[in-house]
């Protein structure tokens, strides 16, 4: 259901981001991301004299390339539209990301490399998001691959597609309590972990080692 009916407004900006999971012939991935802010009225500006309403203040494009292990191949950025005419000199340093793995600390590995001066604040906004969607390319296409060389076939309302691949996150002690769907006194954890679950009419995690 859509959000409630709000109170008479006017909209004065938009940030829409883009993000698609590929897997490309060679094997590799890429994961690619465009980021456009948009504001509702014209504005002045030093390094491009006049923003037109609706004319991109930030028009940026992000693709990474990764393997099925999440290690980053390649990397390009490009901001076509920014504010400020030295803006699109921050892209290209992103290339040092090549050789990080998108895992735990994979933000502050990034930060490290390209924070600060040294990067550009909205192309860093979309790592956090990139490596998400990374995450949620890969591991389903490696389940589906496996699944279908084993000859796997699961009807509706199954549950072992989606458990394989949080397996593949680290299963249910990487993945107990992290939202509401993964808590410990909750059905999905009651049905897919149950050793784990602690739930009413449950054991403790302790009595069930």
């Amino acid at each position: 259901m859509p959000l409630s009916q709000p109170a008479e407004r006017e909209r004065l900006h938009t940030r829409a981001i883009e993000i698609n999971g590929y897997r490309r012939n060679d094997g590799l991935f890429d994961i690619e991301a465009h980021l456009t802010d948009r504001k509702s009225f014209g504005q002045t500006n030093y390094d491009r004299g006049y923003i037109e309403a609706g004319d991109p203040i930030h028009d940026m494009w992000m693709r990474l390339t990764v393997d099925d292990q999440l290690v980053i191949h390649a990397v390009e950025a490009v901001s076509d539209k920014t504010p400020y005419v030295m803006c699109p000199t921050a892209a290209p340093n992103f290339t040092r990301l090549v050789g990080l793995r998108i895992k735990a600390g994979f933000l502050r590995e990034a930060n490290h490399l390209v924070g600060g001066t040294t990067g550009c604040t909205h192309l860093r906004e979309l790592l956090q998001q990139m490596a998400t969607t990374a995450f949620q390319t890969i591991n389903p296409a490696r389940v589906r691959r496996e699944m279908a060389a084993e000859g796997t076939r699961t009807e509706p309302g199954s549950d072992a597609f989606d458990k394989r691949i949080t397996d593949k996150w680290g299963g249910g002690e990487k993945m107990l309590n992290t939202c509401l769907a993964y808590d410990e006194k909750g059905p999905l954890v009651k049905r897919r972990w149950p050793e784990l679950y602690v739930g009413p009419d449950g054991v403790t995690k302790e009595a069930a080692e």
